[in-house]
């Protein structure tokens, strides 16, 4: 294979585009003589002539018009791709691969996606929604850009965690249990209470099993679940005391179905959070995701 300069095609594409040595020159702001250098050097490399010269400018030989064929496929094709690539510097078009959990896509990141969809509507975001650790095991083999999870996680070296918003972990029960409601527990009492928990393999069972731990208490759930809304649903049905993050149970605790179990030391809050793999870049249309979760992180602590 004849290793010839790419610039020679180039000029190639314009002089056979626009039949002329002088307008192709035009068209590239160079002078004639490099067009006419630059048509001599390929037609040497290749060991053909390319084009036939007229009064009127140039034709085509049979085997240059065979190779202008293909080489205004390519040309053309890579300005397509040129366009599509400041298409996406532009955030007129692009995709945003997120990792989420329920409850962070459906208590923070939700609200956040609204927004930006309303401002970027040519973005295509996919969302793989999946438990902490199985979301941080995506991004750490490059399956999304970045992942909203709840505190605590184990850090990695490069990676860059932003606390976005904080999030309270608290048991709830129904009418069932009333005679608990305004009394002052010990977590040691629901040793022997019919609880319902989440799965194990989710950041919140886990935090929750750690707080207890470091008290002497080991839970025995009555039902374990594969989500908080259900976890709602068994206690409003009188099931248990559900172990859940207050978000899930706000609108209930509102009316009055459900109510708050009062301990002598509350369970520490923690943080949803944003994690990016700072090795790798990510997308213009990520990183302007990225820049309004901080902006609006910034607003928050401001006010």
């Amino acid at each position: 294979m004849v290793d010839i300069n790419l610039e020679y095609y180039r000029i190639f594409y314009y002089v056979g585009k626009l039949k002329s040595i002088t307008l192709a020159a035009e068209e590239l702001a160079v002078s004639q003589p490099a067009v006419s250098q630059a048509v001599r050097h390929l037609e040497e490399s290749l060991g053909n002539p390319l084009f036939i010269r007229t009064s009127k400018g140039v034709r085509f030989t049979p085997e240059g018009r065979v190779l202008y064929s293909y080489v205004q496929r390519g040309y053309e094709y890579i300005r397509q791709g040129e366009n599509k690539f400041k298409e996406m510097l532009n955030l007129e078009i692009g995709e945003i691969r997120i990792g989420a959990s329920d409850m962070t896509l459906q208590f923070y990141l939700l609200e956040v996606l609204e927004q930006f969809h309303e401002e970027y509507p040519g973005i295509k975001v996919s969302v793989t929604n999946a438990p902490t650790p199985e979301t941080l095991k995506h991004l750490q083999d490059g399956k999304i850009d970045f992942g909203v999870v709840s505190t605590p996680i184990s850090g990695r070296y490069g990676w860059k965690i932003r606390n976005v918003r904080q999030m309270e972990d608290v048991f709830v029960a129904g009418k069932k249990f009333q005679h608990l409601k305004n009394s002052l527990l010990d977590y040691g009492q629901l040793e022997v209470l019919p609880v319902l928990c989440l799965e194990k393999n989710t950041s919140t069972r886990n935090y929750v099993d750690n707080f207890l731990e470091k008290n002497g208490v080991v839970l025995h759930p009555e039902f374990e679940l594969a989500t908080s809304n259900m976890l709602i649903q068994f206690a409003r049905k009188g099931l248990g005391i559900a172990s859940v993050v207050r978000d899930f149970a706000e609108e209930f605790l509102e009316s009055g179905e459900l109510f708050l179990l009062n301990f002598q030391e509350k369970i520490p809050a923690r943080n949803f959070c944003v994690v990016t793999d700072e090795k790798i870049p990510v997308s213009s249309a990520a990183g302007k995701l990225l820049g309004m979760i901080e902006a609006d992180c910034k607003e928050q602590a401001d006010t």
